[in-house]
């Protein structure tokens, strides 16, 4: 006979650190999570990384659950958030590697584990790397990469030609590498 314990009681185990609830726990939820998952992400080694996502953010935020669901739905609400920020993170990166493959280095450290905290920093770092240009470079970066903007839309805001545009464009990313490795020394 399989022994079942309540919510309750798995969430009091697990907080309390022993191992025998951490195992219950990676066994009553990790196959559910993991399929879960699986209907929303196709490729195998990326239902991995969720789950496992999943699982380090259920154990950390444990202590906040207030039992207003089951514990497998808010598990569940938590997957659904990881599934979503994939996404969002492969979208960023699709957009970002391909409007600014010089970008890259940045992007893979604002998506990496400490995630939010690390992408305030980058801002801020950005900020301050930007502040290091010219107004015109800032502009012309800003309408490229913020606004969208295509060489011809930017050449008839700045009353530049688009060749005029692709070379500040060119000299502006220069500076801004440039500007960044400083900063980062």
């Amino acid at each position: 006979m399989v022994e079942k314990w309540s919510d309750e009681e798995l969430v009091k185990g697990v907080l309390s650190g022993e191992k025998k609830w951490l195992e219950i726990f990676d066994g009553e939820f990790r196959r559910s999570i993991k399929g879960f998952v699986r209907k929303r992400v196709d490729k195998e080694e990326d239902v991995e990384e969720i789950v496992q996502d999943t699982i380090w953010a259920v154990l950390n935020s444990l202590a906040g659950f207030e039992f207003r669901s089951s514990l497998f739905s808010w598990i569940c609400s938590i997957a659904s958030r990881k599934v979503v920020d994939f996404y969002r993170k492969k979208k960023i990166k699709t957009v970002l590697y391909d409007k600014a493959p010089w970008m890259e280095a940045v992007a893979d450290k604002a998506l990496g584990p400490e995630g939010e905290s690390i992408k305030e920093e980058l801002k801020e770092e950005i900020k301050k790397a930007m502040k290091g240009l010219s107004e015109g470079y800032r502009e012309i970066l800003r309408l490229k990469y913020i606004d969208g903007r295509s060489m011809r839309e930017i050449g008839k805001i700045v009353k530049k030609s688009e060749k005029a545009v692709e070379s500040g464009l060119s000299r502006a990313r220069n500076k801004f590498r440039k500007t960044w490795k400083e900063l980062r020394k």
